[in-house]
């Protein structure tokens, strides 16, 4: 869609974020998603031509940010910037450095900033709503269950934990305090991500049959926290894997059936000595479409693409952070580039904010899918055998 808009690029996104908030209740499979698509691309329309006719929200929701590491400087903090539904109003850091250069960048107050030690009086600060865990992979089960019984709902980082218990027990401690549990899928959000999963699950260009989702880069320090798997669970599987799991997975609308694995060599031994540095995977699905993955810390790749019965559609860049690219067997993809996070924090909030509960698949129990994915495929490329999941 092309349209031409006067719009600061700024105060466009600030309004597109709003899109977010409609996208959070639209249903993964069914006959609605190609009314949905074209319902939103007259609401885009309108918001760039628009912009005086969208309502402007009484409240927003605190979010304090447990963890102040690249994601949250780099990519969280500015879209809390730039969102229309809540906003910046507390951090959790282990380093007084960090605590006094984000309170002075963000005019954050100190009653709203804690260390991991004072971490659960957040339950006495009613100016936090939502607290975003984003921690190494191994801390987040403690920290979602913390802010759970601290009576906060809950933002976490994917992948969700390491095992399928301690996604359970997450799961567990936010019903009993009755909160909400959201799982960092920003990608959910985001429009050309939605694009490809209506072609995959309204058969758009006939039933997919055949899907390459991978999604790998060559790491930086060998120190960082990602290497060691005592902190990350694994290697790149446990890092940029999954979103080559998620696109499988929303591409057909399906659950794997099976999945063989192997593990590629290891180039780097010296560098790679706790986690793998290359791992294959292939699923089946139930409607017979199958699929063929990569994941690595020594190479490039980020694509999507899909194979079906009258054409094919494909997403590279697929899973950054933009600006991602799409093309198909019948042109490209011309949607709007967005700020993902902007998107999926404030679908988050405004469902919050109106007392709905969030949708299925960006909650704890699609967290736990996937880390039931993760591990299977760890089984797999250990044992050498076809694992089912059915």
């Amino acid at each position: 869609m092309a349209t031409q808009s006067n719009l600061p690029r700024r105060s466009f996104l600030q309004r597109l974020s709003a899109l977010g908030a409609g996208l959070s209740s639209i249903p993964l499979v069914g006959s609605a998603g190609i009314d949905w698509y074209q319902a939103e691309h007259s609401r885009i329309y309108t918001l760039m031509t628009n912009p005086s006719g969208l309502e402007q929200p009484t409240r927003k929701l605190g979010v304090a940010l447990v963890g102040l590491g690249g994601y949250s400087k780099t990519r969280l903090a500015p879209a809390l910037q730039q969102t229309q539904h809540c906003r910046l109003s507390g951090i959790v850091t282990g380093t007084p450095a960090k605590a006094t250069e984000w309170m002075q960048q963000y005019n954050i107050p100190r009653t709203n900033v804690y260390d991991y030690k004072t971490f659960d009086r957040i339950a006495d600060n009613k100016d936090i709503d939502v607290v975003y865990v984003v921690l190494p992979n191994s801390m987040h089960a403690e920290y979602v269950i913390r802010a759970a019984q601290a009576g906060k709902h809950v933002i976490c980082e994917k992948p969700m934990a390491i095992t399928e218990k301690e996604c359970q027990q997450m799961i567990d401690a936010c019903k009993k305090a009755n909160v909400q549990l959201a799982i960092g899928y920003r990608l959910h959000y985001e429009p050309f991500t939605r694009e490809v999963m209506r072609f995959g699950q309204e058969k758009v260009f006939g039933p997919v049959k055949f899907i390459e989702s991978s999604d790998a880069f060559r790491i930086g320090d060998p120190t960082q926290w990602r290497m060691k798997k005592e902190l990350a669970g694994g290697g790149p599987l446990m890092d940029v894997g999954i979103y080559a799991v998620q696109g499988t997975r929303y591409v057909t609308g399906e659950e794997p059936m099976s999945v063989t694995a192997q593990f590629g060599p290891k180039t780097e031994p010296e560098k790679f000595k706790d986690v793998e540095e290359t791992l294959f995977w292939q699923f089946q699905f139930p409607s017979g479409a199958v699929s063929n993955s990569t994941t690595s810390y020594t190479a490039g790749v980020e694509r999507l693409y899909a194979s079906c019965e009258k054409g094919w559609f494909e997403l590279s860049p697929a899973f950054g952070y933009g600006p991602l690219k799409g093309r198909t067997s019948k042109g490209p993809i011309d949607l709007p580039h967005t700020n993902h996070q902007a998107l999926h924090m404030d679908g988050v909030c405004k469902d919050l904010l109106d007392g709905k509960k969030l949708p299925d698949h960006i909650t704890g129990e699609e967290g736990k899918r996937d880390v039931r994915l993760l591990q299977a495929i760890y089984r797999a490329a250990e044992t050498g055998n076809k694992v089912k999941l059915a």
